[in-house]
Order: C-alpha cells, then sequence, then structure tokens
C-alpha cells in the first residue's frame, strides 16, 4: 500500500510538471494565435534569461500545445532563412522544436514534441551555425555526424528515428536550446579539436538556426 502511494505521488508530480502556467498560456494565447510569436533576442536582459533557463517537458495532448507548436512555425517562417526554432526562442522554456529536414524529399518543416538524444556518434562535424536569437554571431561548431532521436507528436504518439548530416546538426542545436545552451556561450567551452571534420553542411553560411 505504501508503495502505490508513492507511485501515486510520483505520477502526479509527473502531470504537474507538464502542466503550463498562466503565464506560459498567457504567452502561447496573446493577440492573434494564427500569426508568429515574437523570437526572443540575447540582447534583451529579460528575453536572455528565458533563453538560458532549462526547459521541461510538455503535455502534448494540452490544446495550448497545439497553439504553441502551430505559432512557432509562423515565427519560423517570418525569419530570413531560419532552419531551425525552439519554444524558448519564443519566451516559453518547454520542450518543442520545429527543424528543416534537409534529409527528406522537399526538405519539409516538422516540429517535435519532448525531444531526446539517446545517442550521439563519435565522428564530429565542423561547420558554421548562428542563432536566430543572438544578433551578429556566426562560427564553427563540433556536432555529431549521426543521433538517434526519441520524441513525441500532438497525440502523444512516441517515435524513434536516426537523423545523420547536416539536419542531424540541426537537431543538435535545437535541443541544446532546451537545456539553456547558446552557441555563443558554447564557444567559449568548445575546447577538444582533435575531431575529424566531416564535411556534412549543405547550407550556405547564411543559415540561422
Amino acid at each position: 500500500m505504501k508503495k502505490l502511494s508513492v507511485l501515486i505521488i510520483l505520477f502526479a508530480t509527473f502531470l504537474n510538471a507538464q502542466k503550463l502556467t498562466s503565464n506560459e498560456v498567457g504567452i502561447i494565447n496573446q493577440g492573434n494565435i494564427n500569426t508568429a510569436l515574437p523570437i526572443y533576442q540575447t540582447t534583451d536582459a529579460h528575453q536572455h534569461k528565458t533563453l538560458l533557463s532549462l526547459s521541461s517537458e510538455i503535455d502534448p495532448l494540452d490544446s495550448n500545445t497545439a497553439i504553441l507548436v502551430k505559432r512557432m512555425k509562423e515565427s519560423l517562417l517570418s525569419t530570413d532563412g531560419g532552419v531551425g526554432i525552439a519554444a524558448p526562442q519564443v519566451g516559453i522554456n518547454r520542450k518543442i522544436i520545429w527543424v528543416q529536414r534537409f534529409d527528406k524529399e522537399g526538405l519539409p518543416l516538422e516540429y517535435f514534441i519532448n525531444p531526446v538524444i539517446v545517442w550521439r556518434s563519435d565522428l564530429q562535424n565542423l561547420g558554421p551555425e548562428g542563432d536566430l536569437s543572438i544578433p551578429d554571431f556566426r562560427d564553427q561548431f563540433y556536432r555529431s555526424k549521426v543521433i538517434q532521436l526519441e520524441y513525441v507528436d500532438l497525440k502523444g504518439q512516441k517515435y524513434s528515428e536516426i537523423v545523420e548530416g547536416f539536419t542531424a546538426v540541426i537537431f543538435q542545436h535545437e535541443i541544446d536550446h532546451l537545456f539553456g545552451i547558446l552557441i555563443s556561450d558554447k564557444k567559449g567551452k568548445e575546447k577538444n579539436n582533435s575531431y575529424r571534420k566531416v564535411d556534412a553542411y549543405q547550407k550556405s553560411d547564411s543559415t540561422k538556426r
């Protein structure tokens, strides 16, 4: 009986962790819900703090999650050449990302809820990255060439897939955002230069994520 009570408490805690706050619901539903949400910038102190904060999982079945997913896509489409965006970049510290799939025909934009990288290859790419939230910053970064990803959709259906090349780079960049990791900070911490350089980047240097 005691074990059952503990399990019930843990389950309730899990559900509460996913529940959106009133502030988050307000941001998601501000203005016209069919339009883009503003993209947060590191040049604003409050927005920068949000970008540096850790994101938590979100309930895929919450109606507000669907609105956030849609508005994030509009935010990405409003940019000049952006190929990915994460929820913290629109002010919501929750685990949702959009990625342009350069590994699929037609290069579609796809959303991913509660994405987790469960495996990364030791082989690394070295290539240029920018960021929609960091004005006038670009540099070279190491990223795993291949990753295994797990995530859910808006119906709560779970998926697992292996991604490689430039699309894998975008996934890693966006998932970094969910941990409050910005490329401007990442560069200062990246000290291992022994990786093998692999030319897997297929976009121009103007690409931003």
